[in-house]
């Protein structure tokens, strides 16, 4: 059985029997709880979820030494264990973890030694990292059953699902009930779309941002948005040249691109913006680069500069709010469709894009927002 199929298999058993308990002891229990459900450290579930992977998929390793730099013929790589299998399994099931590695984490990279009870891990909440070694210890001993360990982890994952997933769809119907009520002003708009992108893993919204403003007003203005790539997808790998690629309609030439920026824009940006489109087969109209951050005037001036240099292709640096209000105010009566399809892109997105926490955040602000005005 591979690991794959047999997270499968647990993923079958956990299903039917939520309610029920697998682990050995109240305290250990307690420990896997307090693991699967922090909010504030999501690295110790997945460290934990490969390291009993893999002993469950060789019985000869130690569960405690999830690096090859060990050295031993009982270690093994965590790592690849953790982006081999874990990942694609816990995105496939929509389950609350990190959607990147464990062993990535400044607490877990680089370690060349077992992760013994006696090494002391330099984390927050320490305790939580204290208990994982403690499970591990257990399970080398004999004291818990790797399959059980981890048969519980996914019970607890599926059911912290299903909880956000209950809530996503309450807060849908909610607002649903007041379809009838006003729509929310641009300004009221704009700081909704605030207060989301303030939010902790919002680094996706931008893009929805502008993909939403596209989509409202598509009829209007002869203009489409072509598929969006995966998020954190290189842009040479996705076969795309920008996060965003506008074509006129029944045409597939690229005419204008966005780039997303949460950083301060540089001059090398814009430098190899201009590298980027002179591989493309035809001609583009409009770069444009959206920042969530500030903008020098010294790039600003740069990239006026650049339509003169390129023979007409104009280049701007936009901030993503001002693009957001500016947009707002000139499609004024289309702003309840801009609110309508960016929620609709947010919602369907893949967690590891935007994560279950931040699609609940915004339903809430929106909700609360039509309250209030």
């Amino acid at each position: 059985m591979t690991p794959s199929e047999r997270l499968e298999q647990l993923m079958a058993e956990a299903s039917v029997s939520l309610a029920n308990r697998s682990t050995a002891t109240t305290e250990n229990w307690s420990r896997l709880n307090a693991i699967c459900q922090s909010q504030t450290n999501r690295a110790c579930v997945r460290l934990l979820m490969a390291c009993l992977l893999a002993k469950l998929d060789r019985s000869d390793v130690d569960p405690r030494k999830p690096y090859t730099e060990i050295g031993t013929p009982d270690s093994f790589s965590g790592r690849g264990y953790d982006e081999q299998f874990i990942t694609r399994f816990v995105q496939s099931h929509r389950l609350p973890c990190n959607p990147t590695t464990a062993f990535l984490t400044p607490v877990l990279r680089n370690i060349n030694r077992p992760l013994t009870l006696d090494v002391k891990l330099i984390g927050k909440p320490r305790q939580l990292y204290a208990d994982t070694q403690i499970l591990l210890h257990e399970v080398v001993e004999g004291s818990e059953s790797a399959n059980n360990l981890l048969l519980d982890i996914i019970r607890i994952l599926v059911g912290m699902r299903d909880e956000r997933l209950a809530r996503l769809n309450q807060l849908q119907a909610e607002l649903s009930a007041g379809a009838d009520a006003l729509p929310l002003s641009a300004e009221a708009t704009v700081a909704l779309i605030q207060q989301h992108m303030a939010c902790k893993y919002s680094s996706r919204l931008p893009v929805l941002v502008v993909a939403a403003a596209y989509q409202a007003v598509a009829h209007q203005i002869g203009e489409r948005i072509l598929p969006l790539q995966a998020h954190q997808a290189a842009d040479e790998q996705a076969g795309a040249v920008g996060d965003i690629e506008i074509t006129l309609e029944n045409d597939e030439q690229i005419r204008t691109i966005y780039e997303m920026k949460q950083k301060v824009v540089t001059l090398d940006d814009l430098d190899r913006a201009i590298q980027k489109i002179s591989g493309l087969p035809n001609r583009i109209d409009n770069y444009v680069l959206i920042t969530t951050d500030r903008i020098e005037p010294a790039v600003r001036d740069y990239a006026a500069g650049l339509y003169e240099t390129t023979g007409g292709i104009e280049f701007v640096v936009l901030d993503c709010l001002g693009f957001a209000r500016h947009f707002l105010h000139l499609f004024h009566r289309r702003r309840a469709a801009f609110l309508d399809s960016y929620q609709s892109l947010v919602l369907d997105q893949p967690d590891s894009s935007v994560g279950l926490p931040l699609k609940e955040t915004f339903l809430a602000l929106r909700r609360a927002a039509i309250v209030l005005e």
